[in-house]
């Protein structure tokens, strides 16, 4: 099991602005982002797990 580490603060805010993108697409049309919402929820959650596994990213 690889040790853990806290993201850094720029990792956790794109992860966060893309989860935020991928709700608002869910509920309000967003031509790409609309088709695409669970595909760009899913690279919000490996983009914050790959910050969390790898040091220093």
């Amino acid at each position: 099991m690889p040790k853990l580490n806290a993201p850094t603060q720029i990792v956790f805010l794109i992860s966060l602005i893309l989860a935020l993108l991928a709700l608002i697409g869910v509920f309000v049309f967003i031509p790409f982002v609309s088709a695409y919402a669970f595909w760009i929820a899913i690279v919000a959650y490996v983009v914050l797990a790959a910050g969390c596994i790898l040091k220093g990213l």
